[in-house]
């Protein structure tokens, strides 16, 4: 199966859950943002299983450290994940607790005047949160 060595790759075993969790996760066409929360119910409607938070949040965070998957954290208790894993820009819409890609042509040239010695700077990415 095509996930097994993805699971591998991050450290984890190739389970029936994992395996699952790999389906929802890069079997489509669009990328996508999504809670830990979101992911537990697309996995439970989509795949009419129920996979634990816990097994849920390792494989996840496994994925992420090894760059299959992108963390968003939108605040202190709020953490997305996004399936694109390119470097680009977010809109946050408040209301609706939804986040939106922009394209990086949508976002001017940014200039950080601040240099810190010893480190340079990997990507700027602009969350625009939006209310109303």
């Amino acid at each position: 199966m095509k996930y097994i060595e993805k699971l591998r790759n991050s450290g984890l075993r190739p389970t029936k859950q994992r395996l699952k969790i790999c389906e929802v996760l890069f079997d489509t066409k669009k990328t996508f943002h999504f809670t830990i929360n979101d992911l537990s119910k697309k996995i439970k409607n989509k795949m009419n299983t129920k996979v634990s938070l816990a097994t849920i949040y390792n494989t996840i965070n496994a994925f992420e450290k090894k760059g299959y998957l992108k963390q968003i954290p939108i605040n202190s208790n709020q953490t997305y994940f996004d399936t694109n894993v390119t470097d680009h820009h977010h809109f946050y819409d408040l209301k609706d607790e939804k986040l939106i890609d922009l394209e990086n042509t949508d976002v001017g040239p940014i200039n950080i005047k601040k240099k810190i010695n010893g480190k340079k700077i990997k990507s700027v990415e602009v969350l625009v949160k939006l209310e109303g």
